[in-house]
């Protein structure tokens, strides 16, 4: 019989693949993120529950799976965690700093589990922005710096490994061949008003 997190595995790698997504940049098989996230989540804890939605976290936002399946699949305390890391698009957002600032809440309000699980997210989808898009990299660090910030019930050791990325790659892109000013970095960060 499965355990729970490889039924997840299953389950995430059927749907993602269903869903025809692959990996922005190099094109590979959705599911190597969610793979890359579990890795970074198991290397703090062997919490079933949230390895199962490690594996899950992308499923509701980026498929045809509900919530509603998530629950029934997996139970309760996963569906808890798919839920609170799942960026739902309010209504009311004008623009993408407003759709972020939206969604910063939204994960600064998730409990401790769910807020590792999204610093393993964001390590992972920060490892390699740089060489394949430096451009839209200026604006994702930023994000992610600002998130992180309210990301402090999250394991620190995944807090400090996704501090270190982001940082590193800001400081990355003031030196050759980038060349952006601090002070763009400044006021890109000022553009997201996040207050709790």
């Amino acid at each position: 019989m499965l355990t729970l997190e490889e039924q997840a595995r299953h389950y995430a790698t059927k749907v993602h693949a269903e869903a025809g997504q692959r990996r922005k940049y190099t094109d590979e098989p959705y599911i190597v993120h969610p793979a890359a996230v579990v890795e970074l989540v198991r290397s703090v804890t062997d919490n079933e529950v949230m390895l199962a939605a490690a594996w899950l976290h992308d499923t509701v936002e980026d498929t045809s799976s509900t919530l509603n399946d998530i629950t029934s699949l997996f139970g309760a305390e996963v569906a808890a965690l798919v839920e609170m890391l799942t960026d739902s698009h309010p209504a009311e957002a004008r623009n993408r700093a407003a759709r972020k600032v939206a969604h910063f809440r939204h994960s600064a309000l998730a409990s401790p589990d769910a807020q590792t699980i999204k610093l393993a997210d964001i390590i992972d989808n920060t490892r390699s922005i740089i060489p394949f898009d430096p451009h839209f990299a200026r604006v994702y660090l930023v994000e992610k710096r600002i998130q992180i910030a309210l990301l402090t019930e999250g394991n620190r050791e995944l807090w400090q490994q996704a501090s270190v990325i982001i940082e590193n790659g800001i400081d990355q892109l003031t030196q050759a061949p980038h060349r952006v000013p601090a002070v763009w970095f400044t006021k890109q960060q000022q553009k997201y008003p996040v207050a709790l």
